[in-house]
């Protein structure tokens, strides 16, 4: 059901669970496939990667699969340095790795069939609205092409803008490297073909916040821009109460993070005012969409502000978009739960919408498991990078969970036990922590899955 004030609310539908049969008929297991179809896309874009075409310097099988999975995941952290390590064939490889990640396959594919015909089969449409968390009100085909223009109009805006910028300062192949970058960003993938990430224009505003729009855009989500769409169609004076929370609880994070970093961090504060606050603000933004670019060297931030930032990246972006975590939505209605209980009330609320006892239940499975696995990765990592320091590691851990990207100096001295690790951290990342989890595990159809997408695939 709707709210009749927002038209759209994905955390406050509560409609009848979908019964095993009905499941069945329409395919089976969509995590499962999903896992499948992303592992396929990696173990291709790998073997594209060992080509000798793709590469200048040698590069080994397990360094070639840690960069598919990284791409495809939108990952951005890299065991090599790709700018120096791939020819343009390479480098074109893996931008389309990228943005067949931050698009999900599915979405190509389905856009591609909507084409041809008028509405998807049942199990493929089931594929796309969990891969995409849509809610069950949504118009498939409207929604992807919507998502398909946006993205492409956006990542072309932004790479025009980096352009010209890149060009001014004397960026070798500027058009290129403005085009790599501008995806890069709007899939909040991280990647870069400047061995320093974006440190070189710590004191360039204009790159840094074409790039943090970029990062926004991708990561606040999909359904903002169908929502914002629909709000000026149909002349609502008020945007829909998830889109409300994704604002809300994006900018407020930010926010915080912001002024913890321009405040506390001794690295930050040695910089000029201007380039304090541009490089508070980046981290922030750049933890907290996952989109993992840095504009100063990670290593160096104190513990606690790197602390402040494993917080941001375990929440992450925002549903049906190109980040990771667990999500704006999931945290906003942890807090709401927490507050209820505090309170001794019995149903949980935010800003006086009634929240479903159903996405109460999977935002806090959602957090136990992750905590679960992080815990898990993060005891294997000791223990196969035993000379690394638990903040480096944890840091490492999370943002590859995460899909976020920033390292603090641990990526490149990683052992292949360690690199296998987090290419298992990243491809779950993608795929949401808990979804990851019901496709390894194999739940039957009437198990958590059923509960957690009862509203994509219930009668309208």
């Amino acid at each position: 059901m709707t709210h009749p004030d927002t038209g759209d609310a994905p955390l406050l539908q509560d409609e009848p669970a979908v019964t095993a049969s009905r499941l069945a008929r329409i395919g089976g297991r969509p995590a499962t496939a999903l896992l499948a179809g992303y592992s396929i896309y990696i173990l291709l874009g790998t073997l594209v990667l060992l080509l000798p075409l793709s590469r200048v310097l040698p590069v080994s099988p397990l360094d070639a699969l840690f960069i598919a999975t990284s791409a495809v995941s939108t990952t951005g952290l890299v065991t090599v340095d790709p700018g120096t390590t791939f020819s343009l064939f390479g480098e074109i490889a893996i931008l389309l790795m990228i943005q067949v990640g931050g698009l999900g396959y599915m979405t190509i594919g389905s856009v591609a069939l909507l084409t041809f015909q008028e509405r998807l089969s049942a199990p493929r449409e089931a594929l796309t609205r969990t891969a995409f968390d849509l809610p069950g009100e949504i118009k498939l085909g409207a929604f992807l092409r919507a998502v398909v223009l946006f993205t492409l109009t956006i990542e072309a805006l932004g790479a025009a803008a980096l352009y010209l910028m890149f060009k001014g300062a004397g960026v070798a192949d500027p058009g290129w490297s403005a085009l790599f970058h501008a995806v890069s960003a709007f899939c909040t993938a991280g990647f870069s073909l400047f061995p320093d990430s974006l440190e070189r224009f710590s004191g360039h505003p204009g790159v840094l916040l074409v790039v943090s729009a970029l990062s926004l855009f991708g990561a606040m989500g999909f359904l903002i821009v169908v929502d914002v769409w629909r709000a000026l169609h149909k002349r609502r004076a008020r945007l829909g109460f998830t889109t409300r929370i994704i604002v809300r609880v994006t900018a407020a994070l930010i926010a915080i993070a912001t002024l913890l970093l321009f405040v506390a961090d001794p690295a930050i504060a040695a910089l000029p005012f201007g380039e304090r606050m541009l490089a508070a603000f980046f981290q922030s933004m750049t933890a907290a969409t996952t989109v993992g670019f840095n504009s100063v060297p990670i290593g160096g931030l104190s513990a606690a502000m790197l602390m402040a930032l494993v917080i941001l990246m375990v929440i992450g972006a925002s549903p049906a978009g190109t980040g990771g975590g667990i999500k704006t939505t999931a945290f906003a209605t942890l807090v709401a739960l927490v507050r209820a209980t505090l309170r001794g009330k019995r149903g949980a609320a935010l800003w006086g919408h009634r929240l479903p006892d159903e996405k109460v239940r999977i935002a806090a499975a959602t957090l136990a498991y992750y905590c679960t696995v992080m815990c898990v990765a993060l005891l294997l990592l000791l223990m196969t990078e035993s000379g690394a320091a638990f903040e480096a590691v944890l840091f490492e851990t999370v943002s590859a969970m995460g899909t976020v990207g920033l390292s603090a100096g641990l990526t490149g001295d990683l052992t292949p036990w360690g690199k296998l690790i987090l290419i298992v951290l990243m491809t779950a990342g993608r795929l949401g922590i808990l979804t990851f989890g019901i496709a390894i595990t194999r739940f039957r159809p009437e198990h958590l899955w059923v509960a957690e997408r009862a509203e994509h695939l219930s009668p309208r």
